[in-house]
């Protein structure tokens, strides 16, 4: 079996602090060349922060032409493709989840909130705020100063936190709310990380230590689909990912996601798609 391409992040320039973190100006690493990447996954956050420029990115096959002033996020595992025509400004920031306090709270929730945010559109004078905090990061990643570390994940978190903060539609600042927004976002995070394995609605249940009627309330209102229907689309996300991103068989495809019948998973596939697996492939090719 052919696994999708994942990029990794490695240390590239002076300008990346550790494996963790790494962010370049986009002019200079482009060198007035166009960049094409096909299709691939990141061990790691990717973060397209676009002043000037155009292009496509693709992100789990939602296309997204590229405006300036306009910022692009993608999660790790996610499928990825990126045209970015020569001229384009602005910065590729990448770094993994581990290079924030992800073991506190708050961090984590920002993490997953702006890991949601694929495409931000925004006025000149609203980017440039929100760009102010990557420049501070890229002197301090330059200059190397005693404690740039813990200066830089602050400006991190703050960019995050108004990118997630900018994205979201207002919504009453509320105990309840904020609960059911972070069991949400706990259990979507869950689902994309087992559906490989666990399909059953009770073990998201059991694992957030809800009832199944608590987890698929929160899910309803905060989405308007059952836990059920959340785990069947990302199960479905997950197939047209290895049917795109490599030349797998269905039955290797059908083996990755967990199902030991291969005419099973085609059935599944297609009332939910309303085509086979080998007829979406040649469809979307």
């Amino acid at each position: 079996m052919k696994e999708i391409p994942i990029r990794r992040l490695e240390a590239r320039t002076v300008v990346q602090l550790s494996d963790d973190f790494n962010i370049r100006s986009i002019g200079p690493t482009m060198a007035g060349r166009d960049m094409v990447q096909p299709l691939h996954r990141h061990d790691h956050y990717f973060i397209l922060v676009l002043t000037q420029g155009e292009g496509v990115h693709e992100c789990d096959f939602r296309s997204h032409a590229l405006q300036p002033h306009s910022i692009y996020a993608m999660r790790p595992r996610q499928v990825h493709r990126l045209e970015l025509k020569a001229g384009a400004t602005g910065y590729f920031l990448q770094f993994k989840a581990d290079f924030l306090a992800t073991s506190e709270h708050g961090a984590r929730l920002v993490l997953r909130r702006a890991g949601h945010v694929e495409a931000f559109h925004t006025d000149a004078q609203r980017y440039a705020e929100l760009t102010l905090l990557l420049d501070r990061i890229a002197r301090e990643c330059a200059a190397g100063r005693e404690g740039h570390l813990h200066i830089v994940r602050a400006y991190l978190s703050a960019f995050l936190a108004e990118l997630a903060l900018g994205a979201s539609a207002p919504v009453e600042a509320d105990a309840a709310n904020t609960y059911a927004r972070d069991r949400l976002e706990e259990l979507l995070e869950l689902i994309e990380t087992h559906v490989y394995d666990t399909k059953e609605v009770g073990a998201y249940a059991d694992l957030m230590r809800l009832s199944t009627y608590q987890l698929n309330a929160i899910a309803k209102a905060g989405t308007g689909r059952t836990c059920s229907e959340l785990i069947t689309d990302q199960i479905i996300l997950e197939a047209k990912r290895y049917l795109l991103a490599t030349s797998d068989q269905v039955s290797q495809v059908a083996d990755r996601l967990g199902y030991d019948d291969p005419s099973y998973f085609i059935r599944f596939f297609k009332k939910h798609t309303g085509h086979t697996p080998e007829g979406f492939r040649q469809r979307s090719r």
